[in-house]
This record gives C-alpha cells, structure tokens and sequence, in this order.
C-alpha cells in the first residue's frame, strides 16, 4: 500500500499561547507562523513589478511581501504600527534584493491611504500590484456585546479602507495591473461569534465582483482570496485561548494553514500568467468546500 509523506505544518492541540493585544506579533506565538523564509523559491514571475500590500508586517501580508520579492517585485509595506514586524518584512523584501518601504499608519483614514499611494507611486513610479489584505477582527459571543464602536472600526479597517485606497490607487494602475482583496471563508459561512468580521468579508467578495466588472475595460484585474483557518498573529490576539489551542482541528486536514501556504496563489493572481482571471474568488480551505 502507498504511503504519503505527512505534512510539515503542525497540528493541534497548540500550547497555550501568550496574551496579547490585536493585531498580534509573531514573536510572541508557539509555533511561530511559517513565512516561507526556508522553503519560498522564485522564478522572477513578478520580475520588475511594483506592490503595496496592506497588513504586510506579520500574518499573510508579510507572506505575500516575501514572495512577490524572491519573483522580482518592488514592495510597499504598509502597516498600523507594528514597527519591529514590518522591519522584520522589509528586511526580507531587500534580502530578495528588491526595494522594500515601511509606511505606518491607520487605514481608516482615507487620507492616509492616499498617502500610501502616492508614496508608492513617488517611489517605484507606478503600481502594478494592489493587496487590499490588512483586517480587524474581534469575537464575541452575542450581539448584544458588540458596540457600536467595535462595529464601525471593523467595518472602516476591513472595507472602506479597500474603498479609499483603491481609488487613490488606481490613477498609478496601468493596463495589466493586479488587485487582489482578502476576503475569507466566513463570506460564505460566517461564524456567529465573527458577525462584524464576517460580514465586511462577504462586503469585500461582492466589492471584489462588481470592481472586476468597473476596471474590466481598463483591463485592470481584480480577484480574492478567501482562505479559512491561518495560523496568524491575529487568532492568538483575538480569540478565546481554548478555541486558540484547537485552531484549525475542524478543517479536513485538521490543522491551520500557513502564511507560506496563502503566498503562491497570490503570485498566481498577481502574474500576468492569470491575464483572464478577474472577479474570482480563490479559496484556500484546507479542504473544506467554498460555495
């Protein structure tokens, strides 16, 4: 009978991990997120390239950096103030012998995202890649708890932040050029105790399908990811500890994804390989089933 190699990823049950504020550090997490660092090979698909990707300091925005760059594209790091993390990215992105900017501050401020993008253009001369990737998430386990704060600011970090920075984008975006949004699997199965979050992921996927057919003329394309459980800063940061230690258990390959394992099909969006994938949604689940 054939044997298979078993997974190098680990699986739950994890051990307790350290408290600590959103959006997390992966300093601080046990085991620590998989970047791709030893195991990322490019083939310059990217070759010259200029990107800004939000959420870039840690999680699958720091992923995403490290393999644009080994395929030979320029990247804008844009992060909330994670300063350590997202030297930690640049310093990836310039070891991959490409340029690499920080840029802190908050998206939710339209004018900052304007910001990002003139920053960007000033620096690289144009934007051929756009990653709307950085979000909040709180859980709670009725509506009742949820204030009306903590609704607005999801709503602001998740989706009118892709909005504004979009359209202040777009003006530096030329024929070829590549969105890619991340939505999440709770756009088609919200879990109740992420209502907020999984509401403004399915906001994003239908954002994703109605700009494809806005840009489509422009031939400007625009696709999302929609990946299910992934071992990131943010779930030690904002989950329950006991649902934490099991993270990912209830996916078919009974354990969470990786960062390293988002990065590829991002690449795969961002290429000019994908010249006919626009208004996709790319679910990387871990085998479960993306309606």
């Amino acid at each position: 009978m054939a044997s298979f190699p078993k997974s190098p990823f680990p699986k739950p049950p994890f051990d307790r991990q350290k408290p600590q504020d959103p959006p997390g550090r992966d300093a601080d997490m046990d085991p620590r997120p998989d970047y791709g660092e030893a195991s990322y090979k490019g083939s310059g698909r990217l070759a010259d390239r200029k990107a800004i990707i939000t959420g870039g300091d840690s999680g699958i925005g720091k992923a995403v950096a490290l393999a644009f760059a080994r395929e030979g594209a320029d990247v804008l790091v844009s992060y909330y103030d994670e300063h350590e993390d997202a030297r930690e990215t640049c310093r990836l992105v310039e070891e991959a012998g490409r340029q690499a900017i920080a840029m802190p501050g908050d998206i939710k401020d339209p004018t900052h995202c304007r910001a990002l993008a003139e920053r960007a253009a000033e620096a690289f001369g144009r934007i051929d890649i756009l990653v709307n990737n950085a979000a909040h998430q709180k859980t709670f386990e009725s509506l009742e708890e949820i204030s009306d704060a903590e609704w607005e600011v999801t709503f602001a970090t998740n989706i009118h932040a892709m909005f504004y920075l979009t359209k202040a984008a777009l003006p530096h975006m030329r024929a070829g050029a590549s969105i890619i949004n991340t939505t999440s699997v709770n756009a088609d199965t919200p879990s109740p105790q992420l209502l907020a979050y999984a509401t403004t992921k399915g906001a994003i996927q239908n954002f994703t399908g109605g700009l494809a057919q806005i840009l489509a003329e422009r031939d400007i394309r625009v696709n999302c990811v929609a990946p299910g459980p992934i071992w990131t800063p943010l779930i030690p940061s904002t989950m329950p500890m006991e649902k934490v230690k099991n993270f990912g258990a209830q996916v078919p390959m009974k354990r969470p994804g990786q960062p390293c394992e988002l990065a590829p099909v991002y690449v795969m969006l961002a290429s000019p390989e994908s010249s006919y994938v626009s208004g996709a949604t790319v679910a990387v689940t871990g085998g479960k089933p993306f309606i």
